[in-house]
């Protein structure tokens, strides 16, 4: 059973929630709902399902290729028109990569269904250059303003 701690507002600067939760398949549900419930708080009522897709795939990635017990979710609104989605794991290392899976593959179309969905998406390395300590994957969507 997936642990989670409350969603947290973004305190300053534009709207936004995160939280951290445990590195399990069970949050990708977590993750979904996160997403849902922040774009229906913003009247983004058309744009829900496949901002909860990415957020969705983005966990899967970080639960198949990352390390540690938790990751930590994001769903901000940067701009009218946009909405930023992002998970941060301890893998810093394991870098994600767009590729296309052979037809008998079970796993390898994450990525391009986000690459699908999303405007741009990407990763950035966090922690001090010799010594980085985690990713975020992240995917910005556009969306029509409610």
């Amino acid at each position: 059973m997936t642990t989670m701690t409350a969603a947290q507002p973004r305190m300053k600067g534009y709207p936004g929630y995160r939280l951290t939760a445990d590195r399990v398949p069970e949050t990708a549900r977590e993750a979904r709902q996160l997403a849902r419930v922040a774009l229906a708080v913003w009247g983004l009522n058309d744009n829900v399902e496949p901002a909860a897709l990415v957020m969705s795939e983005l966990v899967a990635n970080a639960v198949r290729h990352a390390h540690g017990p938790k990751v930590r979710l994001a769903v901000h609104r940067p701009a009218v028109d946009r909405v930023y989605l992002a998970v941060t794991d301890r893998a810093p290392l394991r870098l994600p990569e767009l590729r296309t899976p052979d037809d008998d593959d079970a796993h390898g179309r994450g990525l391009l269904l986000i690459d699908d969905l999303a405007d741009r998406w990407g990763y950035d390395l966090l922690g001090p250059v010799r010594a980085r300590s985690a990713k975020r994957v992240w995917a910005e969507l556009k969306v029509l303003p409610g």
